[in-house]
């Protein structure tokens, strides 16, 4: 009979070392996951593992990060996340722990206007579950990786929040030095006019050119107004961001900017570490890993020791005054017998959910390369026109003062003028614009490699 007994403990064991098996972290990426016409060597250095400080060294704007972090919202409520997730792996720890509660009782009975008999009884119980299939385990190990997910995703708000602000502050720069082009433009312009008007009354010139000019003019007064608009909107968002009213924000210029770094991505195992919303799409798949085998668990016996010890003046139909001591043990076996069925469907819900996280996770890894990819491009891409455009307003300048000549001398004429100036105007907006994009870019790729850790 032992013997018996001993066989059918090792096969209901063997059968329940599913439950126990332990998640293997993903180790490895998609081929060419910065895309195949960008090389990464095998280097593990990255642009993502500077620290914020020394990649944006502006003290204006680190004042303003600083800020952000202090009194952005959902920072602050990612924070509080994760103390939600340490109770609850608090509470799954102490489930391996026996409870125990006090539960005094009291009685009065009469029967046909006899005395009535009082009784009373003062026990601590007490009950312990041996997790002999795992069920305790594994939801401590759910538990711990949404705790780690919970960790990640405040992380992933730190992330995006430093380059939220840091393009918000960019963004102000180049409005700034798009306001001061256009400004100075509108006032060159301004004279122009004015030039024009007089030698029409001379009789030098015809009215419908100088309609054009005047015209040409409000437009781009427009412009300074709608750049003004842009300006007050991101103060605006730049305000919400770091928590607060909306204001003025102090900044430095655009042309004064420089980023000090060294613009590597790493090998894209990498990915694994650094970007927190990939390790929270893995702590997610962990997460339903552990939560697949609790289900698996859900077909084997639970098994409960309980007992309590106090003092009671009850013991069968005596009564006992003063109180005696009273002790006892129980053991309990639960085996499911009816509700296999619904133990099947959660499992099998268990798997589908497991799956949907194993894809989710695949689908993070690629996202995280595709920004890595159109990061890098639109940095090298700017990058490479900043020659360009400096050729391109150095030759509109040259072109600017050539017909400013010939009109003097009395070969050409305002219009040609006019247009000479709105194209020096709209290379050099063009050129501020890239100046930014080439910011942007840095910015978006320091984000895609998981920059901004604490």
């Amino acid at each position: 009979m032992r013997k018996a007994f001993y066989m059918i403990f090792a096969a209901v064991m063997m059968c329940s070392c599913g439950i126990y098996t332990k998640y293997e972290p993903q180790t490895s990426v998609p081929d060419n996951l910065y895309g195949d016409s960008l090389s990464y060597g095998t280097d593990t250095a990255s642009l993502g593992n500077v620290y914020w400080r020394e990649l944006f060294t502006d003290t204006l704007l680190q004042n303003l990060i600083e800020e952000g972090l202090a009194n952005n919202t959902d920072y602050k409520s990612a924070q509080l996340r994760i103390e939600e997730a340490e109770a609850t792996l608090l509470a799954a720890k102490l489930a391996y722990l026996p409870s125990f509660a006090f539960a005094p009782q009291g009685s009065v009975s009469s029967f046909d206007n006899q005395k009535a008999t009082q009784t009373y009884q003062l026990p601590i119980t007490a009950s312990w579950e041996l997790d002999v299939f795992g069920r305790i385990r594994n939801a401590k190990l759910q538990a711990k990786a949404l705790y780690a997910k919970s960790i990640d995703y405040k992380q992933a708000v730190r992330t995006q929040l430093i380059a939220s602000i840091a393009n918000a502050y960019y963004t102000l720069q180049m409005l700034d030095a798009q306001l001061d082009l256009t400004e100075r433009t509108m006032a060159s312009w301004e004279e122009t006019v004015e030039t024009a008007r007089a030698l029409m009354k001379a009789g030098q010139y015809n009215e419908a050119a100088v309609a054009q000019m005047e015209a040409s003019l409000h437009g781009v007064r427009a412009s300074v107004l709608d750049i003004k608009e842009q300006i007050n909107q991101t103060e605006n968002s730049l305000s919400i961001i770091l928590g607060e009213a909306p204001q003025k924000h102090q900044r430095g210029k655009l042309c004064q900017m420089q980023l000090d770094c060294d613009i590597t991505v790493g090998v894209p195992l990498q990915m694994l570490s650094n970007r927190p919303d990939v390790r929270s799409a893995e702590r997610s798949l962990e997460s339903a890993f552990y939560a697949t085998n609790q289900a698996r668990s859900a077909f084997y016996p639970q098994i409960t020791l309980s007992g309590s010890v106090g003092w009671t003046n009850a013991v069968g139909s005596a009564i006992l005054n003063p109180g005696k001591f009273l002790a006892e043990a129980l053991g309990s076996l639960t085996l499911p017998l009816f509700n296999k069925g619904q133990n099947v469907a959660q499992l099998r819900i268990s798997k589908a959910q497991q799956e949907e996280a194993r894809l989710a996770f695949q689908q993070a890894l690629l996202n995280a390369g595709s920004e890595v990819n159109d990061a890098l491009t639109a940095y090298q891409t700017s990058h490479a026109k900043t020659s360009i455009y400096s050729k391109q307003v150095e030759s509109l300048q040259t072109a600017l003062r050539s017909t400013k000549l010939l009109m003097q001398h009395g070969n050409t004429n305002y219009l040609e003028v006019l247009t000479a100036q709105q194209s020096l105007l709209n290379a050099e907006l063009q050129q501020v614009a890239n100046m930014f994009i080439e910011v942007q870019s840095v910015i978006s790729l320091y984000q895609a490699l998981g920059g901004g850790r604490d």
